[in-house]
C-alpha cells in the first residue's frame, strides 16, 4: 500500500516551551510516556539532544532508535526511525503552536511498511501510539 501517513493533535494549557521541554528531552520520555526507557545513544547540536542526536526509547527489552533531524526550539523537532520497527522510511515531525494561553500539538510521521500488506495494520498501531505520546504529552507540561 505504498506510504502511510498518520496526523494526531492534542491541546494542552501549558505554553510552547513548557510542552518543549519535555518533549525535546529524551531522557524525560521515560516520564510522561509508556516507554519506560529512555535515553541518548550520542550526543547531537547544539544541544545534547539536537540535531544528529541519536534516542534510544524502549521498553520490556524492546527498543527503537531514531535520529533527530529538526531541533527548533521550542516549535519544531523532526526525526527519523533507524531501527526497531518493521517499517523504512519512517520520518516524524512535532509542531508546537500557541493557541490561547496553551500549546496545539500536531504530531505528523509517514513510512512504508518492510512487509507487503502490513501498512494499514502498522499505520493502526502507530495512530494509537502517537496519540498516546501528544496526549500525554500535553498533561505532562501542566504539571
Amino acid at each position: 500500500m505504498g506510504v502511510q501517513h498518520i496526523e494526531v493533535y492534542a491541546r494542552s494549557s501549558a505554553p510552547p516551551p513548557a510542552v518543549w521541554r519535555w518533549l525535546a528531552d529524551a531522557s524525560s520520555w521515560s516520564e510522561w510516556s509508556m516507554l519506560s526507557d529512555t535515553s541518548l545513544e550520542s550526543p547531537g547540536s547544539p544541544t545534547p539532544d539536537g540535531v544528529g542526536a541519536i534516542r534510544r526509547l524502549g521498553r520490556a527489552g524492546r527498543f527503537s532508535r531514531e535520529e533527530v533531524l529538526e531541533f527548533e526550539p521550542p516549535l519544531h523537532l523532526g526525526y527519523r526511525l533507524l531501527s526497531g520497527m518493521p517499517v523504512r522510511d519512517y520520518v516524524a515531525d512535532v509542531y508546537l503552536s500557541a493557541d490561547g494561553g496553551g500549546t496545539l500539538i500536531v504530531w505528523r510521521a509517514r513510512f512504508s511498511a518492510k512487509v507487503p500488506g502490513t501498512g494499514l495494520l502498522i499505520r493502526w498501531f502507530f495512530h494509537s501510539v502517537l496519540t498516546g505520546f501528544a496526549r500525554n504529552l500535553a498533561r505532562q507540561a501542566v504539571v
